[in-house]
């Protein structure tokens, strides 16, 4: 048997190339293809001649499950039916991207994706109650994983035991002649593999440390709460120091030990240089025993943006200013009260500044209550 070497240009994501190893997993070949991090070794999970050779040519028990590999976090729904807020915050912040999942899954037979495969695909992705779903961070494995008809299960192009390959050179070197076909897209990203992360409810676990380390995995796995007015002084940190006790109550802790359960609430300012919380603000927060007198305002940035899981803004004005700084965060900004502003009592009376803190419980009460820790 030959193994054909197609060369293409990641930029344009070789649609020749792509097209050809469509055609191939569909005969129930196998696919040797690039990933951000090493050459990976694919079939399609509904075709059974050709996990077989995959667990052949790997060298690999037949009973453990191969981690399928998706071309977009959305897909993951297919294959998990209840996602938690944690496995949810590390396929936003980690996918695509050098990170594998793997997930509980008790019952594989109420995974959406098993009303169009038959049941020795499930054997195939699920092993003793998990899944492990992996979207690569890479031009040439996403196009060609979001055209498949069935899902794809890959392993590291290599015998096991063996180091995984950067080059398709070192694919070829050990399996050529016992795959259908490889795509050849020069040197990976990375030297090193994916990470893999055990996700279990509201705690993790690394179980292989790769490209990602653990401390970038539990910074990833923090639920970020992120409170936006204009200067910083007064709306956006009264309603953090808020939040803050509303979250403590919750779950039953100290205000001081959210951390310890991953979860921050910052505030920032759109237009904020630098000073402390106005003295009604203060004031206000003092008479429900919450101290403001050391707060120091925060300009608003957009790598903050980014890295919150939920971005409340004071006024829709504060709404542009964040998209114009981070687009990619609109489905993860609100205004705290729904469909009406807070307006800035600076200037006010402290009755105005009472007031204020009013509307911003409101709009915590509201808020908070639809987020599931």
């Amino acid at each position: 048997m030959e193994t054909k070497v197609l060369t293409v240009d990641p930029a344009s994501a070789g649609t020749t190339a792509i097209q050809a190893a469509l055609d191939v997993l569909d005969r129930g070949g196998l696919v040797a293809f690039p990933t951000e991090t090493v050459y990976g070794l694919g079939a399609r999970v509904d075709k059974p001649g050709a996990i077989r050779r995959l667990r052949d040519v790997k060298g690999r028990s037949g009973e453990k499950a191969l981690t399928v590999h998706i071309g977009s976090r959305e897909d993951a729904s297919q294959f998990v039916p209840h996602l938690e807020s944690l496995a949810q915050r590390l396929m936003r912040k980690g996918w695509p991207g050098p990170l594998t999942l793997v997930f509980t899954v008790e019952d594989p037979a109420q995974a959406p994706v098993m009303t169009r495969l038959n049941g020795s695909a499930a054997s195939v992705m699920y092993y003793d109650g998990t899944i492990g779903l992996r979207c690569p961070d890479d031009p040439v494995a996403l196009a060609l994983l979001r055209q498949t008809p069935a899902p794809v299960v890959a392993t590291s192009a290599n015998v096991a035991g063996h180091a995984p390959p950067m080059m398709a050179a070192e694919v070829l070197k050990e399996l050529d002649g016992q795959i259908d076909l490889l795509v050849d897209a020069g040197r990976t990203r990375y030297n090193r593999p994916s990470t893999i992360v055990r996700v279990r409810g509201r705690s993790f676990e690394v179980l292989r440390e790769g490209v990602l380390d653990k401390r970038i995995i539990e910074h990833m796995a923090t639920l970020r709460f992120l409170f936006v007015c204009s200067g910083n002084t007064c709306r956006s940190p009264m309603a953090a120091a808020f939040a803050r006790k509303m979250l403590a109550d919750r779950l039953g802790c100290e205000v001081k030990d959210l951390g310890r359960w991953g979860i921050v609430v910052e505030s920032a300012g759109a237009s904020a240089g630098f000073g402390p919380a106005s003295p009604f603000a203060v004031e206000v927060m003092a008479r429900r025993n919450i101290d403001l007198s050391s707060h120091a305002a925060s300009p608003l940035r957009a790598e903050v943006l980014q890295q919150a899981d939920y971005v409340f803004v004071m006024t829709e004005a504060h709404r542009d200013r964040v998209m114009e700084m981070a687009p990619s965060t609109a489905d993860r900004v609100h205004t705290l009260l729904d469909r009406a502003d807070i307006q800035d009592p600076m200037g006010g009376s402290v009755d105005d500044y009472e007031a204020c803190a009013e509307r911003i419980v409101s709009g915590l009460e509201f808020r908070l209550k639809e987020i599931v820790l």
